[in-house]
């Protein structure tokens, strides 16, 4: 293992034992006795109130037409890794065989080693979001010219790292204060935002809402004990209508969900793939990833919690099946109904991207700290190519008609050939680059993390040198 990698994992184990002040309560207790209004329904907590179940059926109808249809359909959604199922993917973008920067400016600041929030476009293409690990969402227009800029409340601890989901003129977004925000597009102002004690006195969101029919879902993290929670809430009002604290270990992948299998998929820092049917939210399985045990060997409080096989990645959904990147430097295939593993592939590292998905073609690209980008048969495992891009792979890998386009540590995006993986060309930037590389409309849009000194070093003080930059490629003609 790198001498950064167990920093990384220190880091992990360091947070997630960290102890909150005042009196002990049981994750249980707390979010039994979360919703003051009586809205929130848990895993083990009696009477359940009554929740409206999404419909499905105008999704699963799309998904049988022919070709990839980004799901839901509806021209007014756009979200992270463009859709419910997180396949990254985007199929009628091209990329540019040369580029430049045409503008940037900085949004990034926090010293922590997680992903940084990807750039999400409006569905008209008129509006980029940009969200920082300060507390502050950006909006601008395709040229740079800024719309607005809006300080939260999340700016008093991490910021921001997930994506917005938008709906028409909304965006909804998780801080790491814990709290969920709604944000009106047009004017840049709060339509709502929750209270700690709404999610059970939750200390972060990381993940990116999955929006469906009125509701989101997403993953909350907790600790004393270190736990998480999937979440149900109302879009129009941020009221939570269901939730299940099952979950150990701090989660912070975003919930994908499949339409068609009837499925939700999510994992965790325990090492754990968890799944529930969809949408009546029924516990449906769970998969434990290899590791090296909990502290001392044995298990995290009540909890399976296997060091060394954290799962950090979102999880896409396709073929019946969900694509797992482990710490455990395993990346798999589960079969969606049972959790049964289908077939695994050894990358000799940790895997905590993003991977992409082509569902015409069968193919997941998938990236991690072996500083390789692999591309693999999504039925059988088998590697089709393998490309160098000289430093670790955190955030999301995202796919378009002719290209993958990936972000590296060694502060380079590279775009790669889809077809074999060669080079076609890369970016310097300033800093690790973390997020994902959004196309749109001939342009790219992509997001780093600060420069920091002695980051690694215990015996000096961490300084910012620069703030990470977001970035708007154009083609260089």
């Amino acid at each position: 293992m790198s001498e950064e990698a167990a920093d990384r994992r220190d880091e992990t184990s360091d947070r997630e034992g960290e102890i909150a002040d005042g009196p002990r309560f049981s994750r249980r207790q707390l979010l039994c006795t979360a919703g003051t209004a009586g809205m929130v329904g848990l895993a083990g907590c009696s009477g359940r109130p009554y929740r409206s179940r999404p419909e499905c059926s105008p999704i699963t109808a799309a998904m049988n037409t022919d070709g990839y249809v980004p799901l839901p359909a509806d021209d007014d959604i756009s979200m992270f890794r463009r859709g419910l199922r997180r396949y990254g993917y985007y199929p009628n973008e091209t990329v540019p065989s040369s580029v430049r920067v045409d503008w940037s400016f900085p949004v990034n600041g926090i010293g922590h080693t997680a992903a940084k929030s990807t750039p999400r476009p409006t569905p008209d293409g008129e509006t980029i979001l940009i969200a920082g690990d300060t507390g502050t969402i950006h909006a601008v227009r395709p040229t740079g010219e800024r719309r607005w800029t809006l300080e939260t409340g999340a700016g008093r601890s991490l910021g921001f790292h997930g994506t917005p989901a938008i709906v028409g003129d909304t965006a909804y977004i998780g801080g790491y204060d814990g709290e969920l925000y709604a944000i009106d597009i047009p004017s840049g102002t709060i339509v709502w935002h929750t209270r700690l004690r709404e999610f059970g006195g939750s200390i972060a969101i990381g993940s990116s809402p999955a929006y469906i029919d009125g509701n989101l879902y997403l993953v909350a993290e907790y600790k004393n004990p270190a736990k998480g929670a999937l979440w149900e809430v109302d879009a129009e009002t941020g009221t939570p209508t269901w939730s299940d604290d099952r979950i150990w270990g701090m989660p912070h992948p975003s919930p994908a969900i499949d339409c068609e299998a009837g499925k939700l998929v999510t994992g965790s820092n325990d090492g754990v793939v968890y799944c529930w049917e969809f949408p009546s939210l029924e516990f449906a399985w769970s998969f434990q990833a290899g590791g090296e045990g909990g502290p001392d060997g044995k298990p995290m409080a009540d909890g399976r919690f296997n060091l060394g096989a954290q799962i950090k990645g979102t999880i896409p959904v396709y073929d019946g099946a969900a694509f797992v990147g482990s710490w455990d430097g395993r990346f798999y295939r589960l079969d969606l109904e049972d959790g049964s593993e289908e077939w695994s592939f050894d990358t000799g590292d940790i895997v905590m991207s993003n991977p992409a998905i082509d569902p015409d073609q069968g193919i997941v690209y998938v990236g991690g700290d072996d500083h390789h980008v692999r591309a693999l048969d999504a039925a059988t495992g088998d590697e089709r190519w393998s490309a160098y891009v000289g430093d670790r792979v955190i955030g999301s890998i995202t796919a378009t008609a002719d290209t993958i386009l990936v972000g590296s540590y060694d502060t380079n995006l590279y775009a790669l050939d889809r077809a074999t993986g060669d080079r076609r060309w890369r970016v310097n930037n300033r800093g690790h680059v973390t997020s994902g590389a959004i196309p749109h409309d001939g342009r790219l849009y992509y997001a780093e993390r600060g420069i920091f000194s002695n980051y690694y070093d215990e015996d000096e003080e961490t300084v910012l040198e620069e703030r990470g930059h977001a970035y708007c490629l154009v083609p260089d003609e």
